[in-house]
C-alpha cells in the first residue's frame, strides 16, 4: 500500500512527520482498494463474501493545530529531552515493539455502515460498543486488532477508541485535553507490553492502559474515559438496529477477520516483551475483569465470573454488579477469529434505578432483577418487565490479562462480594 514507504522513514522533525502522516492518509484513502478483504479459505461459512456494504464518513470535530514544542516521541527514541518535564515513568522501561510510529496505522477518517447492512460479522464475533448521548457505535475487534486506534466523534464528542491486542484491553478516551482536540497515533512503543499512544499536536506519549501522559509536554495529564463493552455482534445489533458499525473500508489492505496473534491468549504463555514480575496470584495470561474507581482497584477472574454469572462487588464504597454471558469468541485464539474459544462477555453497572438498589440473577434470556422481575440485556438495558426501556449506568472496566492489570494497578484486590 502507498503508506508503507513513508512509515518506514525515521523523521525527527515534528511538523514534517505530521505533514507526511497527513499525506499518507490522504493517498491511502484516495487509493482504490482492489484486494479482497478476506484471504482465500479464511472466511468461515457464517460470513458473507459478496460486495462490501456501502459505507459513509461521519462529521468529525476539527483537531487542534500542531504545536511547536519538544517531542516526547523523539525523547523516547533517545532524542533531546531539553524543555520537557520529568517523565512519569523511566524511559528505559518503554520498549520498541518493532513497528515505527504509525507503522500500525490508526484510522483517522473512519467510515461506518448501518447495522442492518453489515454482512462481514458472525453472530459471535466481538465488537467494542461505545455509546455517547444516544449515539451508538460498534467497532469490530477484527478491524481494531490491525489498527489499534480509531480517532472518531461520537455524540458530538471527539474520542479515541483504542484496543491493545497484547493486553486484550479496550478503552475509549476523550480527545479533548486542556482546550485542545488531539489526534492519536501508535508510537510503535510498549510499556508493560501495552500500547503507547502519542498525540500529533504535542507528540506527548500516553499509556493506552491508564490514559496518562508518561513522556512529553503534557506529562501527568490524564485522559477521561468512556465505558466500552466488548460483546458479540449479534447482541449489539439486536440492541442497536439503527446503530453504526465501523466499516472495513479503512483505506488499508488488511486481512480483516484473521488473527495475527494465534494462540496468544493461552493461559500458560508469557506476554510479549513484558519484563516486570507477574503477581503470583494468577498466571500472566489469566483473564480478569478490572475495575478502578477513586484510586481503588479490584479484579475478578473470568473463571469465577463465568461460574457465578453475577458477582456483586464494592469498589471505593460504590456497590456494583458484574455480569457474564457466553457467546463471544476470543479474538486472540484461532487464526480465524470466529473459530476462537468462547470466552463470553462482561458488563459492569451501578445497580440502582430511581434510588432503588437492584440485585440480579442470570437466566438464559438475560439478567432478571429480584425486585421487579424485569429482564435486562448485557448492555444493562431492561428489555422486558416493569422497567422496560430503563438503563443502568455503565461503569468503565477492562477485560484484560492479569499481568497487565496487576502491573498497572499493583495494589489491586481480588473481588469481594458486596
Amino acid at each position: 500500500m502507498p503508506e508503507a514507504g513513508f512509515l518506514e522513514m525515521r523523521l525527527t522533525n515534528k511538523l514534517s512527520r505530521r505533514l507526511l502522516a497527513t499525506l499518507a492518509t490522504t493517498m491511502v484513502v484516495a487509493a482504490s482498494c482492489t484486494a479482497a478483504d478476506d484471504a482465500a479459505g479464511s472466511v468461515p461459512p457464517t460470513q458473507a463474501t459478496g460486495s462490501a456494504p456501502q459505507s459513509e464518513t461521519v462529521d468529525q470535530v476539527a483537531e487542534s493545530p500542531v504545536e511547536d514544542a519538544p517531542s516526547g516521541l523523539d525523547a523516547a527514541h533517545g532524542g533531546d529531552v531539553a524543555g520537557l518535564p520529568e517523565p512519569l515513568v523511566p524511559v528505559a522501561e518503554i520498549r520498541s515493539g518493532g513497528p515505527p510510529p504509525d507503522g500500525i496505522p490508526p484510522i483517522d477518517l473512519p467510515k461506518f455502515v448501518p447495522a442492518a447492512d453489515v454482512d462481514f460479522l458472525a453472530e459471535n464475533e466481538p465488537v467494542m460498543a461505545v455509546e455517547i448521548d444516544g449515539d451508538a457505535r460498534a467497532y469490530p475487534v477484527q478491524i481494531l486488532t490491525w489498527h489499534e486506534i480509531v480517532n472518531d466523534t461520537v455524540g458530538g464528542v471527539p474520542v479515541a477508541v483504542t484496543y491493545c491486542p497484547l493486553c486484550n484491553s479496550a478503552v475509549a478516551y476523550d480527545r479533548r485535553v486542556e482546550g485542545r482536540v488531539m489526534r492519536f497515533g501508535t508510537s510503535g512503543l510498549l510499556w508493560n507490553s501495552a500500547l503507547v499512544m502519542y498525540d500529533r499536536q504535542t507528540e506527548t506519549l500516553w499509556s493506552h492502559f491508564t490514559g496518562e501522559a508518561i513522556v512529553g509536554l503534557l506529562v501527568g495529564t490524564e485522559l477521561e474515559t468512556f465505558p466500552v463493552a466488548t460483546l458479540p455482534w449479534g447482541v449489539w445489533r439486536d440492541a442497536h438496529p439503527d446503530g453504526l458499525v465501523l466499516s472495513r473500508d479503512t483505506g488499508y489492505d488488511r486481512d480483516y477477520g484473521s488473527n495475527p496473534y494465534p494462540g496468544y491468549d493461552d493461559v500458560t504463555k508469557q506476554p510479549f516483551l513484558f519484563e516486570g514480575e507477574v503477581d503470583g496470584r494468577f498466571t500472566a495470561m489469566t483473564r480478569v475483569v478490572g475495575i478502578e474507581h477513586d484510586g481503588e482497584a479490584v479484579a475478578i477472574p473470568l473463571v469465577q465470573l463465568s461460574e457465578q454469572l453475577v458477582v456483586p462487588v464494592r469498589v471505593a464504597g460504590q456497590d456494583l454488579t458484574v455480569w457474564w454471558a457466553p457467546g463471544t469468541v476470543s479474538a486472540l485464539d484461532a487464526a480465524v477469529i470466529v473459530y476462537g474459544d468462547d470466552i463470553g462477555s462482561t458488563g459492569v453497572f451501578i445497580p440502582v434505578i430511581d434510588e432503588t438498589e437492584l440485585t440480579f440473577q442470570a437466566f438464559a434470556d438475560g439478567f432478571i432483577d429480584d425486585q421487579t422481575g424485569s429482564t435486562w440485556n448485557l448492555l444493562g438495558r431492561a428489555v422486558a418487565g416493569p422497567l422496560v426501556g430503563r438503563q443502568l449506568e455503565a461503569v468503565v472496566h477492562v477485560d484484560t490479562f492479569w499481568f497487565a492489570w496487576s502491573a498497572f494497578r499493583p495494589n489491586t484486590a481480588l473481588s469481594t462480594s458486596a
